[in-house]
């Protein structure tokens, strides 16, 4: 069939020829050049083996598929939520598309409903490019197991406080990475985090209470060491005050019954020296011990046998 006169005048040899040259110009060059992001890398394949890993910028391969690249974010960190959703408006739902996810048993045999997540990079893109096929749903099933041995390992009230949610959450980035290292994933876990913890709807009444009363236990022993606070150290001092004023007597006693020794002492080897003498004196002084300073004027008799006091009334009365 021949073909119209206008088409036929226009299909010459040599616009065919330029027509395919330009379409094969273009599909070489849009198969020799590709650009890497500044967030990725990429890992080069030349007839499906590792080649080369390529950075940032602007870089050329061997077209048609000789040469073949992946992209592959390494400085974004990704992250894989269990239990619960973030969806798309930012609002935080509870995630029912695999059953159980979040639904776990602790050491002491209490069901708990933990929603964390994890927050990864990758390190290694060849790793990340061919050493594993299902990298999210490995990721996925590794956390679940490591996230439900760690729990299971601890009593309930020590998973709901922060040392157990914190050793939780260390231990978790350590063994995640230790299992991915394994096996070759390519990945580093940054962080895993626990978001809410609550028990299973049945007892979150029950629990509710126990909770109340750790509180009000908490509350009373705060109470109780506040007032040991003030209490103890204001009897410690009562205490030293005390026992400096024993002390303070106890060392006046001693000293002044050390001082009537010597008082003594002294006394007699003045009677040893002069009996009569010192009798005499001694005499004397107990007289004025006991009527000086009394003001009142007193008669005694020869015999010693009574005494009659006067007073200033006796002596004003014989005037």
């Amino acid at each position: 069939m021949a073909l119209p006169y206008q088409l036929s005048k226009w299909l010459k040899p040599g616009l065919i020829a330029l027509v395919v040259g330009g379409a094969a110009a273009l599909a070489l060059l849009g198969t020799s050049f590709y650009i890497v992001d500044p967030t990725e890398e990429a890992v080069v394949t030349r007839f499906g083996k590792l080649l080369s890993i390529t950075h940032p910028g602007l870089h050329f391969k061997l077209p048609f598929g000789i040469d073949r690249h992946y992209k592959v974010n390494v400085r974004n960190v990704m992250t894989e939520q269990f239990g619960f959703r973030t969806l798309s408006s930012g609002i935080t739902s509870t995630y029912s598309g695999q059953t159980g996810e979040s639904t776990m048993l602790t050491g002491d045999l209490n069901i708990i409903e933990v929603e964390w997540i994890i927050q990864y990079r990758v390190s290694d893109p060849r790793a990340w490019v061919f050493n594993v096929q299902e990298r999210t749903e490995t990721i996925r099933d590794v956390s679940r197991s490591i996230i439900n041995q760690l729990v299971g390992d601890r009593a309930i009230m020590d998973i709901m406080g922060g040392l157990g949610r914190n050793a939780i959450e260390a231990g978790g980035v350590r063994v995640m990475n230790e299992t991915f290292a394994g096996y070759g994933l390519g990945i580093e876990v940054i962080a895993v985090k626990l978001q809410n913890i609550d028990p299973p709807e049945g007892v979150q009444e029950a629990f509710d209470d126990v909770n109340k009363a750790q509180q009000d236990m908490n509350r009373l022993i705060n109470e109780g060491q506040q007032a040991y606070n003030a209490e103890v150290p204001k009897a410690r001092g009562e205490a030293d005050r005390l026992l400096q004023v024993a002390q303070g007597y106890a060392a006046e006693r001693v000293n002044r019954a050390k001082g009537d020794v010597d008082r003594f002492n002294a006394v007699f080897d003045e009677y040893q020296n002069a009996p009569e003498v010192t009798r005499q004196r001694l005499y004397y002084e107990m007289i004025e011990e006991v009527f000086g300073g009394t003001g009142d004027t007193a008669i005694i008799d020869r015999d010693l046998q009574n005494i009659i006091p006067l007073g200033k009334a006796a002596v004003g009365g014989g005037q």
